[in-house]
């Protein structure tokens, strides 16, 4: 080994009086080791990505209206219901129809299809427990009552609650009543009957004791209490974005490679000029409340109205916070006590959707009008008016009084959506 290394040593020698290199003269030599990247950020900035780390996500806050969301036992009944597809009038759709679990939670459609086609997109799973208003307009106030809704949808599930009930005691029966205590009796009772679906099955619904329609609400409720306890367990991974921000904020500079200089562009651009982290911040990037940004509506001639429209809604849903159907004791549900119903400012708004896994979540916004996140970046920089309400977005002069418009040039919208594509979970 001394003898080699001497005679290289001899041989660069001679080879720089000749004026040459050892790789140049065929040697093989050792890769240089590229200089380490710095990424300066601004100790405001820096508290700014620390707050949106997954690994500062707190629990969700507990649900009061739910009193089974603790029991292991809820979760395995949930899991099982939500797979379910006998939960539908036409015993082909379960939740995991559009909620696929294989793909991330959600369908790649622009409108849900169930029994029939919606009108709206499919709000992903993950981290849903921590919003206090579920849907596109937060016409739910919590995740079981949120789960009931799809059910007796003509669209959705296209069920009723007599059949739903009934499918409870044909198929779970016993980690229901293990859970909930004994179903009602169900003899006597029309095979399909509840508020929502036909005529026939309204009226048969109508012809009902109050007790019995009762009975059956009650096992209705508690069939959305265990599926949303199986869905608070479903929860992002970490990202190459998580990872980045931990590589910054522990000044380790080799491990910020995680990120290309495009996508740290973009990161800049994203809570800076982009203004993308107005909205969307937290460590799910989203701030659980209602804009509207002048997204287009899918039907010009009936454009919706959003969570202006959804409030009346929530307010006298039987099964919210305060309804008969709660867990909730006096004096909890104060999201629904105070809720905000008389700002003009929700007219046309939806819910800020989180952005982890964005880039699987084709096609965006409420309604899929967007088939590319390059299509959503334009329309934040286009700013076009809101069909109904106002647009909170600048556009040179009008719009929101404290928003600048949003000017990027096309290098600057690729980098944006370049860091977007980082908030997705490695795959393992």
């Amino acid at each position: 080994m001394h003898r080699t290394a001497s005679l290289r040593a001899r041989v660069r020698a001679v080879l720089l009086m000749a004026g040459l290199t050892l790789a140049a003269a065929g040697f093989a030599t050792a890769p240089a080791r590229a200089a380490p990247r710095v990424d300066r950020w601004s100790d405001a900035d820096r508290v700014t990505l620390g707050s949106m780390l997954l690994s500062r996500l707190p629990a969700p806050p507990a649900d009061p209206s739910n009193a089974v969301e603790s029991r292991p036992e809820a979760v395995a009944l949930g899991r099982r219901l939500f797979a379910d597809t006998g939960l539908s009038g036409n015993g082909a759709v379960a939740c995991a129809t559009c909620h696929d679990p294989a793909h991330d939670f959600q369908d790649g459609r622009p409108v849900g299809q169930g029994v029939g086609t919606g009108a709206r997109r499919t709000m992903p799973v993950a981290g849903a427990a921590h919003s206090p208003w579920l849907f596109w307009d937060g016409r739910k106030d919590s995740l079981w009552s949120q789960a009931l809704g799809p059910l007796e949808d003509a669209a959705e599930h296209g069920a009723t609650r007599v059949g739903l009930v009934r499918r409870l005691a044909t198929q779970h029966r016993a980690p229901y009543e293990a859970l909930f205590g004994p179903l009602p009796v169900l003899d006597g009772l029309p095979a399909e009957a509840g508020p929502l679906g036909t005529p026939a099955q309204r009226d048969a619904w109508q012809r009902m004791p109050a007790p019995q329609r009762e009975a059956v609400n009650r096992a209705f409720a508690n069939l959305g209490k265990a599926i949303a306890v199986y869905e608070r367990t479903v929860m992002h991974g970490e990202s190459r974005f998580d990872r980045y921000v931990q590589a910054v904020l522990q000044d380790d500079t080799d491990a910020q490679r995680v990120l290309t200089p495009a996508e740290v562009s973009g990161l800049r651009l994203f809570i800076g000029k982009g203004q993308c982290a107005t909205c969307h911040n937290g460590p799910l990037l989203t701030d659980q409340h209602f804009h509207n940004t002048g997204v287009p509506p899918r039907d010009p001639a009936r454009p919706d109205r959003g969570r202006s429209a959804a409030i009346a809604r929530v307010q006298g849903d039987e099964f919210n916070c305060l309804g008969p159907y709660s867990d909730a004791p006096v004096g909890a549900c104060g999201e629904l006590r105070f809720i905000a119903d008389a700002d003009p400012g929700l007219e046309g708004a939806f819910r800020t959707p989180g952005l982890r896994q964005v880039a699987e979540r084709a096609p965006y916004m409420h309604a899929g009008q967007f088939a590319t996140l390059d299509e959503v970046v334009a329309h934040y920089v286009r700013a076009p008016r809101a069909a109904v309400g106002h647009s909170e977005l600048g556009h040179g002069g009008a719009g929101h009084a404290d928003r600048p418009a949003i000017r990027l040039d096309e290098r600057e919208v690729r980098d944006l959506v370049a860091f977007l594509r980082t908030l997705s979970a490695e795959r393992r």
